[in-house]
């Protein structure tokens, strides 16, 4: 009797534990599951997302190597727009408003609307370096074509130090000749070309040793 009685007793002990304590248990329960579930389904749309991005950035690398289609600019200006609305935080939207700048800086003749599609691209970079100072150095040359030579010069200063072995110092520091060779500052842009000069790893440039010699200073310098 003793022992059926401490059955009972446990019985009726784990009731009143249940009616305690059973909704909270389910609660925790179904909270796990929520998040377990939700989880999934998170990495699931973000991998259905990055899909639908990478299907687009094919389809605009498609029209924009057909120039035989008429209507190739217009798809590749639909959809590097489409990236940028639908899929702003994708390297794929990056690439492809790079891809866009080109297309209007180039065959568009169109340097504002480069540098619009440029600084958005810069922006989006983040602390991916590497493609930072890629778009920095496109977003500086069409700046430099739509004559906004100041902001060209304010987009090379934004890379900050970049080191002499790394190959855009060289990049940069031609450009910045250019820049002020354009805007009448021939100390300020031979200073420039020289450093380039020094900072280049592809050893001397014919373009760069003709801007020098412009300028007065010859290939034994």
């Amino acid at each position: 009797m003793a022992e059926m009685r401490t059955e009972e007793e446990q019985v009726q002990a784990i009731k009143d534990w249940w009616k305690k304590n059973g909704s909270s248990l389910l609660i925790g329960i179904g909270a796990a599951l929520a998040i377990v579930f939700g989880w999934q389904a998170w990495q699931n749309h973000q991998e259905q997302q990055r899909a639908e991005a990478a299907n687009q950035f094919a389809t605009l690398l498609n029209a924009f190597g057909n120039q035989a289609d008429d209507t190739a600019g217009e798809t590749v200006d639909f959809v590097a727009n489409t990236l940028r609305e639908d899929h702003a935080e994708s390297a794929y939207a990056v690439y492809g408003n790079l891809i866009l700048a080109r297309q209007q800086l180039v065959e568009g003749k169109d340097a504002e609307a480069a540098v619009a599609s440029l600084e958005w691209a810069l922006a989006k970079a983040g602390d991916h370096k590497a493609l930072a100072l890629v778009v920095r150095n496109r977003l500086a040359r069409a700046q430099f074509s739509a004559e906004r030579y100041d902001d060209a010069l304010a987009t090379i200063d934004g890379a900050g130090d970049v080191e002499s072995a790394d190959a855009f110092a060289a990049i940069f520091s031609e450009l910045r000749g250019d820049i002020l060779l354009v805007k009448g500052d021939k100390k300020g842009a031979l200073d420039a070309y020289l450093a380039a000069r020094e900072q280049s790893q592809q050893g001397r440039s014919g373009i760069l040793e003709l801007k020098l010699s412009d300028l007065g200073v010859g290939e034994e310098a």
